[in-house]
C-alpha cells in the first residue's frame, strides 16, 4: 500500500492449486492466495525483481506475477 496507494488480498476463498511434477510424476497441492494492485503505468523491470525477491522471501520455486490491462468504463 506504501508504494501503489492500495493492494486487495483475495485471502479467504478456498483456494487451491494442483498440478502434477513433470519430472517426479506426482501431484502437488498448493494453498493461492491473490494479491491484486492496480497501477496507471507497469514498472515490468521493478515487478520482475519483486517476484525474484518474494520466491526468496517464501521459499517459492516459482509465483506468477500477471498483468492485465484493463477498460475503465
Amino acid at each position: 500500500t506504501e508504494r501503489f496507494g492500495g493492494l486487495t488480498v483475495y485471502s479467504r476463498a478456498p483456494a487451491e492449486g494442483l498440478w502434477e511434477e513433470p519430472r517426479e510424476g506426482e501431484r502437488v497441492r498448493d494453498d493461492v492466495v491473490i494479491y491484486e494492485v492496480m497501477v496507471h503505468l507497469l514498472d515490468v523491470e521493478w515487478w520482475g525483481t519483486y517476484r525474484e525477491s518474494l520466491e526468496r522471501r517464501l521459499g517459492q520455486k516459482e509465483l506468477v506475477v500477471r498483468a492485465l490491462e484493463i477498460q475503465r468504463l
